[in-house]
């Protein structure tokens, strides 16, 4: 993936359909042969000029303007010409088209007139500006994830990390780390110096600070990868519980049919909400229950695939019918099923709908002594629900500090702690195994810099760009 980086690239950069304006984009070691070919002028540095894009046969194809960024002062640290033209599908077609059939040109020898030119992949302008130490890695993901951000506060914290919150985060404990593996390196080196360096230059301090910054940035970087990939919740329960009702009561819209009918939810329904900025991704699914309707019971295998999958489940009773014993016995047996499937890393959270047609106070309710009453029709008790589900999923209130992360960061986080962690413990023996120690602290360098890309296979940054879209 990485062999042809240097082949000037082209891509349509705005998003399909129909706009006011749409962007052609290149980039390229050296694009000025190409302007002069194209345009028929150099254009200055960073100056939007107005200009004809023409066809093969001098025919306009638009008129529109053109922005030319020298390297290595652009995105990508190329040379990037963007040509902005009016935003229909045709157009920026063709305008693309003429780009590559320009470049293809040939001579009456054979020879190329310019160098070629071809469609870039997904996410390949931000990948050379990864290469070209334009963005680390962690600031490239960013730039997706405030493409992708689904809340206010997911695309807030997408833009601290391209700023370099994060990245900063990550190389003032680098630093540390390496001032730390230095020094038990030069007590490897000269042990027959006299001087104690680990105790002069106090490394056991030094660790106990590495691993409180650690925790910190661990912290944040847990908030930010709620902010991104959210928390998925799935709302179980019998027939007639008011789970769709649920679904649209906390959503604000009507997503799912309700109906007094049992059964009427036949397969999964999906809305992500918002909960201050948090995004929560419901399922609404089938009633469980023993059924002889095929399609009913297609539903509810789904319904347990689901909760399967959960990061929360909301276990949806209805007040109303808590003294029919019947129903008591199934609802204890469901949570019994529904508990085994999700184990302890999983929360289900007891939640009684239907709470204005009885008085919920009067009930004997405990399953787990964690239950939230509520009306679905009505709304009381919503909002508790949403501050429980924040809970669950573990957001603090600490918007400001928030930066945009993922899951990997977060592994590689962890990875790093247990390794320093690890060096700590033997720091503190009585019998100090310096190259334990040293090792200990290389791979701790080593998890924190795949964070960034420091140490990054390239299979690991064909996966992570090739997730953007083109053009980005």
């Amino acid at each position: 993936m990485l062999n042809d980086r240097k082949d000037p690239i082209i891509a349509i950069a705005t998003a399909p359909g129909r706009g006011a304006v749409g962007i052609v984009r290149l980039s390229g070691p050296d694009l000025k042969a190409f302007m002069n070919a194209f345009l028929g002028v150099q254009l200055p540095a960073r100056v939007a000029t107005l200009l004809p894009f023409n066809a093969a046969n001098g025919d306009p194809i638009d008129q529109g303007l053109a922005i030319y960024f020298p390297a290595p002062h652009s995105y990508t640290g190329e040379d990037v010409l963007e040509l902005q033209a009016h935003g229909g599908p045709v157009v920026l077609q063709l305008l693309q088209q003429r780009c590559l059939e320009l470049a293809a040109s040939v001579t009456s020898e054979g020879q190329h007139v310019l160098p070629q030119l071809r469609l870039a992949r997904p996410g390949e302008f931000t990948e050379r500006a990864f290469l070209n130490d334009k963005l680390d890695l962690v600031q490239a993901e960013a730039v997706s994830d405030l493409i992708n951000a689904t809340t206010e506060m997911a695309a807030r914290s997408a833009s601290r990390s391209i700023e370099g919150v994060f990245s900063r985060g990550i190389q003032t404990l680098l630093e540390a780390l390496i001032a730390l593996r230095m020094l038990v390196e030069a007590t490897l080196d000269f042990p027959e110096e006299d001087i104690d360096f680990l105790q002069r230059d106090d490394a056991a301090g030094q660790t106990a600070r590495i691993l409180s910054e650690l925790e910190n940035l661990l912290k944040n970087a847990k908030q930010g990868a709620l902010l991104r990939e959210g928390m998925v919740v799935v709302i179980a329960g019998q027939p007639n519980a008011g789970k769709s009702s649920l679904l649209n009561a906390i959503s604000g819209v009507d997503v799912a049919i309700v109906t007094p009918v049992a059964g009427t939810t036949r397969d999964k329904v999906t809305q992500t909400i918002q909960i201050n900025g948090v995004p929560i991704h419901v399922i609404d699914t089938a009633g469980l229950r023993e059924t002889q309707d095929e399609v009913e019971r297609i539903g509810v295998d789904r319904a347990w695939q689901e909760i399967a999958r959960a990061d929360a489940v909301i276990f949806l009773h209805d007040a109303s019918r808590t003294a029919d014993a019947a129903y008591a016995a199934l609802e204890k047996e469901l949570h019994q099923q529904i508990a085994k499937l999700v184990g302890t890393q999983v929360t289900m959270l007891e939640v009684y709908n239907k709470c204005d047609l009885t008085d919920i106070h009067d009930l004997a309710l405990p399953l787990s002594g964690a239950e939230i009453s509520i009306s679905a029709k009505t709304g009381a008790g919503l909002d508790t629900l949403r501050q429980k589900l924040l809970q669950i999923a573990g957001w603090q209130a600490v918007p400001d500090g928030v930066f945009m992360a993922r899951e990997r960061h977060v592994q590689a986080l962890r990875q790093t702690k247990e390794h320093v962690v690890q060096a700590q413990a033997l720091l503190n023996s009585e019998i100090k195994e310096l190259e334990l120690i040293a090792e200990e602290l290389r791979l701790a360098q080593q998890a924190l810099g795949e964070i960034t890309g420091a140490f990054s296979a390239d299979d690991l940054l064909g996966v992570i760009f090739s997730q953007f879209c083109i053009g980005k």
